[in-house]
């Protein structure tokens, strides 16, 4: 009776320990998806004419969007974040403080998870169309110009690119099991024109 009782009790512990596992995943993608869902309602509060560019999402939120991403393959567009701070990161896509708006002469670099927001970018390729909406009203198209995988260690992206220049970076592979590892997907797009 004890060896079986034992056996019970490990299998009781073991399928809370996979309850558990499975909650904290759920976490995160229920998580990214209501911040989406807040960061939109502050991205349309503010985009008429002498409404303030900094609506927050939350009242203690220490960032804003400032762009609406859309990219081929995703559910629904992106909102993107001010600032690239792992903070930011846990809610959605994040614009590159050092880089340039969307649209505006430089890079504009723009990170995500791989997992949660960028997991469509597994299947961009050169000639894909991505959209971009600023909180100033203008639409943009880019066209994707490379992808490729670069080693973070060792390869740099240029921020003064003269004309306007889109980057969209996430870490690298998608399935990967141990996240963080130094490789980084990186897409290049140029402007296609206005929308």
């Amino acid at each position: 009776m004890t060896g079986a009782r034992t056996r019970r009790l490990a299998a009781v512990a073991a399928l809370l320990l996979a309850v558990a596992c499975f909650g904290q995943a759920g976490w995160i993608h229920a998580k990214a998806w209501l911040a989406q869902a807040l960061i939109a309602r502050a991205f349309e509060v503010g985009t008429g004419p002498g409404d303030s560019p900094q609506e927050r999402a939350w009242p203690w939120a220490d960032t804003h969007p400032v762009a609406k991403l859309r990219l081929p393959g995703a559910e629904r567009p992106l909102f993107v974040l001010a600032g690239n701070s792992g903070r930011n990161l846990a809610f959605g896509p994040t614009l590159d403080p050092a880089g340039a708006l969307p649209g505006d002469p430089g890079n504009s670099i723009i990170a995500a998870h791989r997992d949660t927001h960028f997991r469509s970018l597994a299947t961009l390729a050169a000639g894909d169309r991505i959209e971009v909406e600023r909180r100033d009203g203008r639409r943009l198209a880019f066209v994707v110009t490379a992808v490729e995988v670069v080693d973070s260690r060792r390869a740099r992206l240029a921020l003064d690119t003269g004309a306007p220049r889109l980057t969209l970076v996430t870490c690298y592979p998608f399935d990967a099991a141990d996240p963080g590892g130094p490789l980084r997907f990186v897409a290049t797009a140029v402007p296609a024109g206005r929308l």
